[in-house]
Parts: structure tokens; sequence; C-alpha cells
């Protein structure tokens, strides 16, 4: 299962967008997607600020305010073979 964890806040349309690239790009894939909204606390509002949204794949920042088309599963994909997994668990 790859862990993506998304940092979001309400009537942001950047965030409803990479969310939509988001739920296009993983099916098909072992996936555990987590919507995290940073007003929801004010440790991460003031870490974020207005910098949404932030997706991290398996802990480590993947993209910020767009994500292109393509990518994000072409990084599943990579993340499945047996060379890249064994990188990761490392």
């Amino acid at each position: 299962m790859i862990e993506l964890r998304l940092y979001t806040r309400r009537e942001c349309h950047l965030c409803d967008a990479m969310k939509a690239v988001i739920d296009a790009e993983t099916r098909g894939f072992p996936v555990r997607l987590t919507v995290v909204d940073v007003d929801s606390e004010s440790r991460l509002a003031a870490e974020h600020g207005e910098d949404v949204p932030v997706l991290f794949v398996g802990g480590k920042k993947f993209a910020k305010h767009r994500l292109e088309r393509g990518r994000l599963r072409e990084k599943l994909r990579r993340a499945g073979e047996p060379g890249e997994a064994r990188e990761a668990s490392s």
C-alpha cells in the first residue's frame, strides 16, 4: 500500500484540481489517500499558510500547487517495481 497525504483547504480551486488528478491517476494502484485540511489545526495552518495543495507520496513531498497528469501514475508504476520497492523500504 502506497501512502498519499494531501494537504488542502476548503474553497481552494487548486486543491480541487489536484484531488481530481489524484483520483484519476491512482485508479488501479494500491494507494491510501489521506486528505488533511490545514485549517483543522493552527500548527498546520501556520506551517502551510496559503501554500496548498501539497501532496506527499510515501512520506516525501511530491507536488505543490499543481500536479501534471501522468506524473503521479508514473511514480506509482515505478514504486511497484522490485528495485524501487526495496529502495523505498530502506
